[in-house]
C-alpha cells in the first residue's frame, strides 16, 4: 500500500480533530522544513524513524542500454535515508 500526501493529510485531521484544511496546512508546512534543510544540506534526523542526508555523487561513466554507446554520468546531489533502530526492530519484526 503506498501513502500519498493527501492520506497524511487525512490522518493526522482524524487523530488530532482538526480540520482537513488545517491538517493540509500542518503537513505541508513540515515537509517544506524538511526540504529547505534538505536543500541547505542539513541532515534531517526524526528520532525513532530515521535520517535524511544529502550526498554528493561525483560523475562517473555509463552506458546508454539501448545503443551501448559510453556516456558520462553528470554529478548530482542525491537524498539517502538510513532507518533508525525503531523502524528497523519495526520493520523486521512487526508484530
Amino acid at each position: 500500500m503506498t501513502v500519498t500526501k493527501a492520506d497524511l493529510v487525512e490522518h493526522v485531521a482524524e487523530t488530532c480533530e482538526i480540520s482537513r484544511e488545517d491538517s493540509f496546512s500542518l503537513v505541508a508546512d513540515f515537509l517544506e522544513v524538511i526540504k529547505a534543510s534538505l536543500e541547505k544540506g542539513d541532515p534531517v534526523k526524526l528520532t525513532g524513524f530515521g535520517t535524511f542526508t544529502v550526498r554528493d555523487k561525483g560523475a562517473r561513466p555509463g552506458r546508454n542500454p539501448r545503443t551501448g554507446e559510453l556516456v558520462e554520468i553528470a554529478p548530482r546531489r542525491v537524498v539517502t535515508f538510513k532507518m533508525g533502530n525503531f523502524l528497523k526492530d519495526y520493520v523486521q519484526d512487526p508484530s
